[in-house]
């Protein structure tokens, strides 16, 4: 289906009030083949205030014949054209995993997308967790006959024929729990991930390229600014997203007074609500650009800061053991489901990523004040439980 083909129809996501997340109901699919005949991506985007990035569906041939899908995303109708053409090659989706318990914005699309594959059954993350009320999985919308509970061995599922899993035990933070379930093809040797490991590319993914309003928005200096839609201008718009998006507010980033913020906003030169009436209230340092290459660290490997300074720090010495079993896997490649994908990466360099565990973070203190001040604020009152000591 070419570009002038494709219809509001096609990309329509019609629950999207349910997680309010840009572009809201409507949502393109970009799907990439990474092993010939073997694995795709399937890639949308979301995110607020034009803070987005990709969300990532991975799609793997089995060896028996028919498909197994990893974190589905929203089933609209082009991406499930393009699951049927699939399936019309390899056969039938048999398995779909969610593969989190806290990851809303993954859980959302779970019981949708397996509604339109009603013979495939639906492994979930144990512990599963609902906020306010503790629902059943079927309240949910998850079908209630062919979804089950991952269990701790692998070998002890049909599964366990084309994968290996490891499952992150639960994290208290109180206000909820947090885990997520990596996954090893054997045949690719490549893992996957939700949200416990990342790459930052140092260009904007290609599904932001299909829609650069949120690159340019980003790339203003100014409220004043009307930005030239150039690659210069979605790359610098890309790289200030990613930072917003993994750490909130780094020392570069810093927040006018809000009356003068106001002020601009008058005098912006686009006032639509897209625009959000003017309002622009960032203002970046000139060394902006060396905060990102500090996050990026030349594209390796990296746990994302608010894992390393809200989460995994909450208990260490299980994350770090299911790091090391994880590590035993001979990986070649990474597939998380945001960022960069595919990442060429090996056992040694996902090990080395969370080495925050047992010395200070490869990020630097400046940059992670803010997480750190989050931090203190929840602990202080009680709302999360401190972090653990180094190992």
């Amino acid at each position: 289906m070419t570009k002038a083909a494709i219809s509001p129809q096609d990309l329509s996501w019609p629950f999207w009030p349910i997680v309010p997340l840009y572009p809201y109901g409507q949502r393109r699919t970009i799907r990439q083949e990474v092993v010939k005949d073997t694995l795709w991506t399937f890639e949308q985007l979301q995110g607020i205030f034009y803070v987005v990035v990709p969300i990532r569906m991975t799609v793997i041939k089995l060896a028996s014949g028919g498909l197994f899908v990893y974190a589905p995303v929203a089933p609209t109708p082009e991406c499930i054209r393009l699951m049927r053409e699939l399936e019309s090659e390899h056969g039938e989706v048999k398995y779909i995993i969610l593969p989190t318990i806290s990851g809303i914005e993954h859980k959302v699309f779970v019981g949708p997308f397996a509604r339109y594959f009603p013979k495939a059954i639906v492994y979930v993350a144990p512990n599963q967790w609902s906020f306010p009320l503790n629902l059943p999985l079927s309240w949910l919308g998850l079908p209630a006959k062919r979804t089950e509970i991952l269990p701790a061995d692998s070998a002890t599922t049909p599964l366990g024929k084309d994968f290996s899993y490891e499952i992150l035990p639960a994290i208290d933070l109180n206000v909820g729990y947090f885990s997520e379930v990596a996954f090893f093809h054997h045949y690719s040797q490549t893992l996957l991930l939700t949200d416990g490991i990342i790459s930052i590319p140092e260009n904007p993914p290609a599904i932001l390229e299909l829609d650069p309003y949120p690159l340019l928005f980003h790339a203003k200096n100014t409220a004043k600014d009307l930005v030239e839609d150039t690659p210069e201008n979605r790359r610098r718009g890309w790289q200030r997203i990613c930072l917003f998006a993994l750490y909130f507010q780094p020392d570069a980033l810093s927040v006018p007074n809000w009356i003068k913020v106001f002020r601009d906003a008058f005098t912006a030169k686009e006032k639509s609500k897209k625009a959000y009436f003017g309002l622009f209230p960032f203002q970046w340092g000139d060394d902006w650009q060396r905060t990102f290459l500090n996050l990026r660290r030349e594209g390796r490997l990296i746990v994302a800061p608010i894992l390393q300074t809200l989460i995994l720090n909450r208990n260490t010495d299980e994350v770090s053991q299911w790091v090391d079993r994880i590590s035993q896997w001979p990986i070649k490649q990474v597939i998380p489901c945001h960022f960069a994908s595919p990442i060429q990466a090996d056992s040694q360099e996902f090990q080395q990523a969370f080495s925050f565990l047992s010395k200070d973070s490869y990020l630097p203190k400046d940059d992670l004040e803010c997480l750190e001040s989050i931090d203190s604020f929840l602990v202080r009152w009680r709302l999360t439980p401190p972090p653990d000591k180094k190992l």
